[in-house]
């Protein structure tokens, strides 16, 4: 129920994704007769994939994880999670408040032994394909060892998910060993001496989107804002781009000579295309769609909570993280 667009976008991209991936079974937790009426737009949905779970109240997107925690117990997100916790669903995917979805999932899944805890961990495109980045926002203050267990978990997430030996770097003001706050500091030290981490070292900004590391670590504080700004920054890009093109007679001329190759880098560039960001380090599997979710977007986010249900990703975490965490 939650998100800026609600329903309205959830519902019609849980029927897009059924279509999709006919294995898929999927449960719209939230008020029953909302849901009904939108999927009453969909009459040609497979009900026997798609049940409702109702469920009376709903978390703003402003309101205080605190106040989520104790005040809603019937809240569509907090039934959501209750059902990855008993079993009945392999994992839950919300567009709502991400305070409120991190300190839901913290108190009803746990997080796995040797993690204090979960990270946000989402894909960002690069020259090379993309790279995992956490953490976005979860953990605005962070030691060094939380950093070393983010580093840890989006070592193994990445290798679960089919990159072979992971390059891992710390994202910092400077490459030098000298630059950065303590925290990266110390982080760093703890990686150097890890066995079984590619770690590479630390990385700037731009080195992220010329593909320098295939696992890029950083605080929630800097990593929310260098989320924010890339989807900015590419929006602009777009948007100036369109301008430019619709200038004069000769220009669209151009605009269209050059549209197909504008489709295909929008298609892989677009922020919708690799939305979702997966709460790593739960005993579940947990993924926060962005606020602004489109269908797209949701979609996406759809995507990747199949996928890692198929890779059994909190599992192979699990096998992996004893070794590696100090």
């Amino acid at each position: 129920m939650g998100g800026d667009l609600g329903p309205r976008c959830i519902v019609p991209a849980c029927v897009a994704c059924l279509a999709e991936f006919p294995s898929l079974h999927l449960v719209l937790v939230g008020q029953t007769s909302v849901l009904e009426s939108l999927l009453a737009e969909h009459p040609a949905v497979d009900r026997s994939r798609l049940e409702i779970e109702p469920a009376s109240e709903v978390i703003d997107m402003d309101e205080r994880p605190s106040q989520a925690l104790r005040a809603k117990p019937d809240s569509s997100m907090r039934v959501a999670l209750e059902l990855v916790r008993s079993g009945r669903a392999d994992a839950c995917v919300s567009s709502g408040n991400s305070g409120a979805l991190m300190a839901l999932s913290r108190y009803l899944l746990k997080t796995l032994p040797g993690i204090d805890r979960p990270a946000m961990i989402s894909a960002v495109p690069t020259q090379r394909g993309f790279s995992y980045l956490l953490d976005l926002g979860a953990n605005v203050d962070c030691s060094a060892e939380h950093l070393y267990q983010f580093a840890v978990m989006g070592a193994v997430a990445a290798q679960a998910l089919g990159i072979g030996n992971p390059r891992v770097a710390l994202l910092n003001i400077g490459t030098e060993d000298i630059k950065g706050n303590q925290q990266v500091k110390l982080a760093a030290t703890l990686l150097q001496k890890a066995p079984g981490i590619n770690y590479t070292g630390f990385i700037e900004g731009d080195g992220v989107y010329r593909g320098d590391a295939d696992v890029v670590v950083c605080d929630g504080f800097v990593g929310n804002i260098f989320l924010k700004s890339s989807e900015g920054l590419a929006a602009m890009i777009a948007g100036r781009a369109q301008a430019l093109f619709s200038q004069s007679l000769s220009s669209r001329l151009v605009g269209f000579l050059a549209s197909p190759f504008l489709r295909r880098l929008h298609n892989e560039l677009a922020p919708e295309r690799h939305n979702g960001a997966s709460l790593l380090g739960l005993q579940g599997i947990v993924v926060k769609s962005h606020g602004a979710s489109d269908q797209q977007a949701f979609q996406s986010a759809l995507r990747l909570a199949f996928t890692e249900v198929r890779e059994n990703l909190p599992q192979k975490l699990h096998g992996r993280l004893e070794s590696l965490l100090l």
